[in-house]
């Protein structure tokens, strides 16, 4: 192992602001790097001490004091290995997102982000300064250049690291996920490498925090931008990366873990996403309404894969609309799933309801009125359950409802966490077929049907919405590529229905800032990086 310098890739689940734990963790992997790994050096993520983002926690005098102490104790506590941590530096009124390299009770180098990223869901501007200069630190005769992700994916930090004589650069992250993002990562990763013909290993962060989910995907690439070692995503560990220290300095080749179809990719982010969010609020369980329909019906399989049937709780909430094929569909998948089930009907209610309102609404034709009483009766029984239970309400909404608004306040948008928020009905579909091919835990009846809420007679989705194949493309080029009317009606759209759609993208904007936070899995998701006004005069064209 002489001409060989050994990186240990921490890739690590870091919850948000729990800082004296994070501390211990990185104490505790730093010995197991160097014990079982003997490794010389141990990366760990992008901002580790506080976990990723941290927001305006970075605020928080307590925060300060505690990230002080425990960037002390790292340094004191950790000895016979490098150790590259990232931090928020305090330097009076001013914060710096920082890496420190630290050995032995020795701060060796602290590295300031240079590039601070102020776009999608990044908002670093708000909190940090962004630093100036290059850092190099030798080990194993060996010039290292340490960089904080946004670095690599401007050409500066890198050319200034080859300036300054780097042999190698090392890139902590905190990269989020999104569909076919890892794709993205390595080839911005490549264009540095052909400009500067240097090695990276890159690191990158893991675990659901909020809407965010990091994947991990770890990965080194040699200097001629080929992939010569991928870790698993969504998968936590610490893993060995040998670089040769010889005439040249290289990766040496190791295991490559393939990239995940969509499908898979998708799922396992929802997946996490779920599990980290109700374990993180130390909530026993969930609970769901399962409708028939097969948005229920995904949304119980994700919540059973990621927290397992006796954690979660399906309520079919029958009314006089409810067919006799959604009663038996819901009981077969909860009993495939070995879940808690119960039936509670809302016809009582909804009858009180109606028999209330009678006086007000005397010589009125029933229209989406009676429809959205009854998704809230629905509403008021599954948050009375989590009251009693202290189970946490899953909603059951996707992207494309959530979008136009199809979907009542106070009704199936009351809960805690919207795990398939940021899908699309198409990618439901998609990722219903994807987890039977598992193993079949989704009725196929349930996804063969036309979808339907099941608030009035023989209701279909596609009475108020224009079928979801048009509807989902209309919005994927309004949401994602920000494509006005005519833009997307030169794609062959119906102009009248584009126009129909974007309106209603553009009315609901008040339902969806109350609804609850979900996965994010596209490159734009309604939350963080979605930041439309609600009140606007602007007129779509």
């Amino acid at each position: 192992m002489s001409n060989t310098l050994r990186i240990a890739l921490a890739q690590l689940n870091i919850p948000v602001g729990d800082v004296a734990s994070n501390t211990q963790r990185v104490i505790q992997t730093a010995a197991d790097a160097r014990d079982r790994l003997h490794a010389d050096i141990v990366l760990f993520p992008e901002l580790t001490l506080t976990g990723y983002p941290p927001e305006d926690l970075l605020f928080h005098a307590g925060v300060r004091r505690q990230v002080q102490q425990g960037l002390e104790r790292v340094r004191t506590d950790v000895h016979g290995i490098t150790t590259i941590v990232g931090y928020p530096e305090y330097v009076d009124k001013t914060i710096y997102n920082a890496c420190a390299v630290m050995r032995d009770g020795q701060l060796l180098l602290n590295y300031r982000k240079r590039e601070l990223p102020n776009y999608k869901v990044f908002d670093e501007k708000r909190y940090f300064k962004a630093g100036t200069a290059t850092g190099i630190i030798e080990c194993k005769g060996i010039r290292i250049a340490t960089l904080i992700c946004e670095d690599i994916w401007e050409p500066g930090p890198a050319r200034a690291a080859k300036e300054a004589g780097a042999q190698l650069i090392v890139v902590i992250n905190g990269s989020p996920y999104a569909l076919n993002y890892q794709q993205r990562r390595e080839a911005t990763v490549r264009d540095r490498i052909n400009d500067v013909k240097l090695p990276v290993v890159y690191l990158n962060l893991l675990g659901g925090q909020d809407e965010l989910v990091f994947d991990g995907n770890s990965f080194v690439m040699n200097s001629r931008g080929e992939v010569v070692q991928r870790m698993a995503p969504f998968v936590e560990g610490v893993f060995a990366v040998d670089i040769d220290t010889g005439d040249k300095v290289e990766p040496r080749p190791a295991h490559i873990e393939p990239l995940l179809p969509e499908e898979a990719s998708v799922y396992n982010a929802l997946v996490m996403g779920v599990r980290d969010y109700v374990d993180k609020h130390g909530f026993p369980g969930v609970v769901l309404g399962l409708s028939g329909g097969i948005d229920s019906a995904l949304t119980l399989a994700i919540a059973v894969d990621a927290l397992g049937a006796n954690r979660v709780h399906a309520v079919m909430m029958p009314s006089r609309y409810t067919s006799q094929l959604s009663l038996d569909e819901a009981a077969a998948q909860a009993k495939a799933l070995h879940v808690r089930y119960d039936i509670i009907s809302i016809e009582n209610m909804f009858a009180s309801v109606q028999a209330a309102l009678q006086p007000v609404f005397d010589g009125m034709k029933p229209d989406a009125t009676e429809e959205n009483i009854q998704a809230r009766c629905r509403g008021i029984l599954l948050m009375a359950i989590s009251n009693k239970l202290g189970s946490m309400v899953l909603t059951t909404g996707n992207k494309s409802e959530m979008a136009v608004g199809y979907a009542t306040l106070y009704g199936d948008m009351a809960g805690g966490f919207a795990p398939i928020k940021d899908c699309s009905k198409m990618m439901v579909y998609r990722l219903a077929r994807y987890r039977n091919g598992m193993s079949t835990v989704i009725p196929q009846k349930v996804i063969d049907r036309p979808p339907s809420a099941e608030l009035r007679p023989d209701q279909k989705d596609t009475d108020s919405l224009p079928a979801y194949e048009i509807l989902d493309a209309i919005l994927e080029l309004f949401i994602e590529s920000d494509l006005s009317v005519d833009e997307i009606a030169a794609r062959g759209y119906d102009r009248a229905t584009v126009g129909r759609v974007l309106q209603m993208v553009k009315r609901n904007e008040y339902k969806r800032r109350q609804a609850p936070p979900g996965v994010r899995v596209s490159t734009r998701a309604f939350g963080r990086d979605w930041r439309y006004p609600i009140t606007s005069g602007y007129k779509s064209s």
